[in-house]
């Protein structure tokens, strides 16, 4: 029986263990994607105890107390630090085979050297033992991003940031390098009437000018698309339901931006569609000009729970996996579109419902070009896909329509300072597919060291070259 999370979890074979200790171990950490908070580490700011590093913010978690029948009271309401703590004490025993029973105890690991199993037995004793280092090493942000040996950091960020912070962090002596990332979903978000317009109030404070009709809305989202280049920017991210991809010319987008901005009328879904697609669109030209890499992550169904929506917002733990029909065909045709223009720039696709996983990892393949190695990437599996289960079936699928020694690899699409520890397991999971191989004679053990290479470059070169950091 092998011990729980030793040196060698999930680590099955001698092969596995020697590409993980002798290759993907020593590796740098380049998170090219999360969503971290640039004040926060422009501050450092230096955690108060292990409830407002660990539990706030994290859905993750929240998702899982609610299935354990913990009241909102402990997850998102007024209880103290402590109380709610320990109601997470309570409900870890119960999430055994969830992936977060391996992250909750590889973090306590990794980050406290504490090997002590999470339960409402050792509740307080963890603790008050973790308060207390926090406290003594004075463990901050910056402190975390460089105890985790963290390269690059790319953060999310509304093309209404001013991005102050990323200025700051760029002047600072911080060894990690903090880069915002271009998302601009709010200024696409036609759907509300209300909402897009107080958002192009915000825009028109961010560019300086009056927005009156779409091609000052047009240069406003150039304008600020400039700035985040001058800024550091090399990625864009779009969260999107799907690939938009309706014909929409200039006087029908300045037709639909016209009846929801100045007439402040609804727009039919049809309106909706055209005027997305032509925004996306547009990015994707500007991300091909500036020489970005573009990411897509679609495939979500969001705050689904109305009363909940009401009550605490978005990003809470009330999204769930979508079921999108027509997707081959509306990604066919945006990415075609693109590339008969020579505007498409290197792109990485990140699909939600895992049933896509063989559609998206073909799409891409149409559109590689041989200008860059793995231009068009099948990216790691996202949100409910970022297990052990998910990652090895992302894969497994690239490995057979692809090539996944030119795979970008993973990165903690998180909100929390603690994540880090998940490139580690993605990495032991990537050493234990290759190890496996190797073992069962699926490939050649005289080429270990070309396999060794494959796991530094997954881990860590692919995304360095391939982000030009």
């Amino acid at each position: 029986m092998k011990p729980f999370l030793d040196e060698n979890f999930q680590l099955q074979t001698k092969t596995a263990q020697l590409l993980y200790h002798e290759h993907a171990k020593k590796m740098p950490v380049i998170d090219y994607h999360c969503h971290l908070d640039p004040k926060r580490i422009d501050e450092d700011y230096q955690f108060r105890n292990i409830t407002d590093l660990w539990l706030e913010g994290d859905h993750y978690k929240w998702r899982l107390m609610r299935a354990n029948g913990i009241d909102e009271k402990y997850i998102t309401g007024n209880a103290s630090d402590w109380e709610k703590f320990e109601k997470w004490a309570e409900t870890v025993p119960f999430t055994m085979r969830n992936p977060m029973y391996h992250w909750v105890h590889l973090e306590l690991q990794r980050i406290f050297g504490i090997y002590t199993l999470l339960k409402p037995e050792t509740a307080r004793e963890i603790f008050d033992n973790v308060n207390d280092q926090i406290t003594k090493r004075r463990l901050s942000t910056r402190k975390l991003l460089q105890d985790f040996n963290v390269e690059v950091v790319c953060t999310t960020d509304d093309p209404c940031d001013s991005l102050i912070h990323h200025k700051n962090l760029k002047k600072s002596d911080l060894s990690t390098k903090i880069l915002p990332t271009w998302r601009p979903d709010k200024s696409m978000g036609v759907e509300s009437t209300e909402r897009f317009g107080e958002y192009i109030q915000k825009l028109t404070v961010a560019c300086g000018f009056d927005i009156r009709n779409f091609n000052d809305y047009r240069d406003a989202i150039k304008n600020r698309h400039d700035f985040f280049a001058s800024t550091g920017c090399k990625l864009s991210d779009h969260g999107i339901e799907e690939f938009y991809a309706e014909e929409c010319d200039d006087k029908e987008a300045a037709d639909i931006f016209n009846k929801v901005y100045n007439e402040k009328k609804d727009l039919t879904q049809k309106e909706i569609q055209k005027f997305k697609s032509k925004m996306l669109f547009e990015n994707a030209v500007m991300n091909y000009e500036k020489g970005w890499t573009q990411q897509f992550h679609f495939g979500a169904i969001r705050n689904n729970n109305t009363k909940m929506f009401q009550k605490i917002g978005a990003d809470t733990g009330y999204d769930s996996i979508n079921d999108l029909s027509g997707l081959a065909s509306s990604m066919a045709c945006f990415f075609d579109r693109l590339n008969k223009e020579n505007k498409l720039t290197k792109t990485i696709v990140y699909n939600l419902n895992p049933r896509d996983n063989y559609l998206v990892a073909t799409m891409i393949a149409n559109f590689q070009d041989g200008s860059t190695p793995g231009k068009m990437q099948f990216g790691s599996g996202w949100w409910f896909l970022d297990q052990k289960y998910g990652m090895e079936d992302q894969m497994n699928i690239l490995s057979t329509q692809g090539l996944l020694s030119r795979f970008v690899g993973m990165l903690t699409d998180s909100r929390s300072f603690m994540s880090f520890p998940r490139h580690e397991y993605f990495r032991r999971i990537l050493c234990n597919l290759i190890g496996n191989d190797v073992e069962n004679g699926l490939l050649p053990a005289s080429e270990i060291d070309t396999l060794g290479q494959f796991v530094e470059d997954i881990s860590y070169c692919n995304a360095k070259n391939y982000f030009n950091f």
